[in-house]
């Protein structure tokens, strides 16, 4: 999962990233709001955190031009900004959720956890096959053996699962997995995806992981 911090204070900024990173969500950081808006608007991210002040256009002019574009992808507040009037504003300008300063980053973290969420069914749990994936637990079960994942093999397996049949290109994969945003030799990506078909111990009918030659992967069931 991609986030975008689109903070000023380079202080709070790196301790964000640095703690997300920590639990596996890939971040890039914007430190004026015309940067980060057009960062936003590729697209390429699942959810925004934005300081409500911010040089160059505001974080409330940042939400309604992002929102112009894109109305599913969850935007939280971060800011100083805590009356009843500011945080409606901020909600009317299509933020989903406000965070007031300075905050607890436990907190911060299960807000994300909750606007990240699926809309539908089980909230941390996600299946492939004979294969359950539980991204509160930190768990991988094949039917009711567990399998013992790297953090690394488990965010590659939570991607490919929260896009279970939809074609994952390599450049998306190495960019929301690995956090690498240049050209790169994405044959690590080959490494690890042969390491889960190991692990997860898949039979000839058990094929849940295959390869789009050219492209990169996708999960899907038979």
């Amino acid at each position: 999962m991609r986030i975008l911090i689109v903070e000023d204070e380079h202080g709070i900024a790196a301790f964000l990233k640095q703690g997300l990173e920590e639990e596996a969500y890939a971040v890039d950081i914007a430190d004026d709001g015309k940067k980060g808006l057009h960062l936003a608007l590729s697209g390429e991210y699942d959810l925004l955190l934005l300081d409500w002040m911010l040089p160059g256009i505001s974080g409330i002019e940042l939400c309604r031009q992002f929102r112009k574009e894109f109305n599913d992808t969850p935007i939280i507040f971060l800011t100083a900004r805590d009356t009843v009037d500011e945080t409606v504003f901020g909600l009317q300008a299509g933020a989903n959720d406000y965070i007031k300063k300075p905050f607890h980053f436990e907190e911060l973290l299960e807000r994300i956890k909750v606007q990240l969420r699926p809309k539908s069914g089980d909230h941390s749990l996600f299946t492939l096959g004979n294969i359950t994936l539980n991204t509160d637990t930190h768990q991988v079960y094949k039917e009711e053996k567990e399998v013992s994942l790297t953090q690394k093999e488990f965010a590659l397996l939570e991607f490919l699962l929260r896009n279970k049949g939809k074609v994952c290109r390599r450049t998306r994969i190495i960019e929301s997995v690995w956090d690498i945003h240049f050209e790169y030799n994405t044959g690590i990506i080959d490494v690890y995806i042969n390491s889960l078909r190991k692990k997860l111990q898949f039979s000839d009918d058990e094929n849940y992981i295959q390869t789009v030659r050219g492209v990169g992967y996708i999960a899907q069931e038979k």
